[in-house]
């Protein structure tokens, strides 16, 4: 069974929820468009391309739940919905992405009943593109691993984090499906260990040979040849290269340069950012409880001060190469990054 993380069946949003592995495999069903907001903030849905296409599943919602009687009614309505949703995480770019998308796709329509169908049209076919780009992606970066590679990944950049197959781990899947033998090394990725309850989950779920290490022995990792390449997500990427991704990517890419080990960034077009400079990017801080406890089980003493950021931004010279759906780039970033915008228009 291909996981979806998240679908429209029925007038409704369909997900994973992501907060409840690995124990189970829950789906919950969504009708009300601040339910998807929520659903967003707290973790339920993660991953770029993930909650781009949850955005605009939920202004799908939202055209079903006005009752504007007018065009411009209804756009005011979606434009309130719009800024509801984008609130909820500000450091990944394809969330705006897919809301200004739909947003577009609305204002271009003539009545009520047009904007309705339009907007869930696009909504769906976002999804289904989303799969078919992860695939291509994947393509594009298999020809950079080799039989018998072991690949190291960081965070959850698979299924689970996009609407199926993946960036990173779309990658390594389409590694597999040429033929080659690929084991994978998957940190824990503290505070929310989305390695542990998500990635090894998934690739076990898939029939990968993936072990588990805590953030802390990636240098031991490496420094005792354990790990051939490196293979990441990213939430967002600038147009000189600067990548920014799951806090902990920074350290992982830098002990990639220490031991002359290849790193790769995987990520759709959708994700680059070719507006914002590096320091214009806000990196998103979480609240201390992920830190000071798993679960209901307290581990640091009350009231201690926390540092939670979610990202953090690895810069474009511990980069070997960005992996996207219209081939793979690699240094001068700027200039490479631009080509692939121009030759994609």
């Amino acid at each position: 069974m291909v996981l979806k993380t998240v679908e429209w069946k029925n007038n409704k949003v369909v997900m994973i929820d992501q907060t409840k592995l690995p124990n189970e495999l829950v789906f919950v069903e969504f009708d009300d468009f601040n339910q998807v907001a929520d659903a967003i903030k707290n973790l339920v849905v993660r991953g770029a391309p993930a909650i781009g296409v949850s955005g605009a599943f939920g202004l799908a919602l939202a055209v079903l739940q006005s009752d504007a009687e007018t065009k411009q009614d209804l756009i005011s309505y979606l434009e309130n919905a719009r800024k509801i949703l984008f609130e909820t995480r500000p450091t990944a770019i394809n969330l705006g992405w897919g809301l200004n998308k739909i947003m577009d796709v609305a204002k271009h329509c003539n009545s009520i009943q047009e904007i309705k169908e339009s907007v869930i049209a696009e909504a769906k076919k976002m999804a289904e593109d989303d799969i078919e780009i992860n695939k291509t992606m994947g393509k594009n970066g298999s020809v950079l691993f080799d039989n018998n590679d072991t690949i190291m990944t960081h965070c959850n950049a698979g299924a689970l984090a996009t609407v199926a197959y993946g960036t990173a781990l779309g990658v390594i899947r389409a590694t597999k499906e040429s033929g080659k033998q690929v084991k994978v090394i998957a940190t824990e990725t503290r505070p929310i260990q989305q390695g542990s309850r998500l990635t090894a989950f998934e690739l076990q779920h898939d029939g990968f040979d993936v072990s588990l290490i805590p953030d802390t022995a990636v240098g031991y990792s490496m420094a005792n040849g354990l790990v051939n390449k490196v293979v990441v997500g990213a939430d967002r990427i600038v147009k000189t290269g600067h990548v920014f991704n799951k806090i902990g990517t920074y350290q992982v890419a830098t002990m990639a340069k220490q031991h002359g080990i290849p790193f790769y960034v995987a990520a759709p077009l959708s994700t680059i950012d070719l507006k914002s400079k590096a320091d214009e990017v806000i990196i998103e801080m979480r609240k201390g409880s992920e830190v000071t406890g798993i679960g209901d089980k307290k581990t640091a003493p009350d009231d201690v001060n926390v540092i939670n950021p979610a990202f953090d931004m690895t810069p474009p010279e511990l980069i070997t190469g960005i992996i996207t759906e219209k081939g793979v780039v690699s240094s001068p970033y700027e200039e490479s990054i631009q080509k692939l915008f121009d030759e994609n228009n």
